[in-house]
């Protein structure tokens, strides 16, 4: 992570931050979210070979992301609560296979460009995660647990 916020500093970002080991990065960018997502796998291409998708939201995006919070009542781990972040909307067959990969109790809760996803038996064996987390979705996505989502909305303070 240090070599990619070295990377960032010195591609023209800003005020950047990284969060543990799996991507998770806050900045701060004159740039329209989408085009800040392009230039972002454009150089993690060219510096560290890899085609990875990015996904961008802004602190606005963020806190509306928290304090949405459609599963905050009955989501009593933060670890088994997740957010899944797209890139676009949802299309919505993929939207009737999620609600097809539940089992109960689990619950999910599609809002705009976030779904919201509880696990409360843990993400594991759960049908639901493994749909989200395919690529299967028809749009680019990529989850956080409740307690990362939180902690970048911090970072984004700072």
């Amino acid at each position: 992570m240090a070599k990619l916020r070295e990377a960032l500093e010195e591609a023209g970002f800003g005020d950047v931050l990284t969060h543990l080991q799996s991507g998770n990065v806050v900045l701060s960018s004159n740039t329209k979210p989408e085009q800040t997502a392009r230039k972002c796998e454009r150089l993690i291409k060219a510096e560290f070979g890899l085609e990875i998708d990015v996904v961008v939201r802004t602190s606005a995006d963020l806190a509306r992301v928290v304090k949405r919070d459609p599963l905050g009542k009955v989501a009593t781990d933060p670890k088994c609560y997740q957010v899944s972040f797209l890139a676009g909307e949802l299309p919505a067959a993929s939207k009737r296979k999620l609600e097809e990969a539940l089992e109960k109790p689990e619950q999910l809760v599609v809002s705009g460009r976030e779904i919201y996803a509880w696990h409360p038996k843990g993400v594991a064996r759960s049908k639901l995660w493994a749909a989200l987390a395919g690529r299967g979705l028809g749009v680019t996505a990529t989850a956080r647990n409740w307690t990362t989502v939180k902690k970048l909305l911090e970072m984004t303070a700072k």
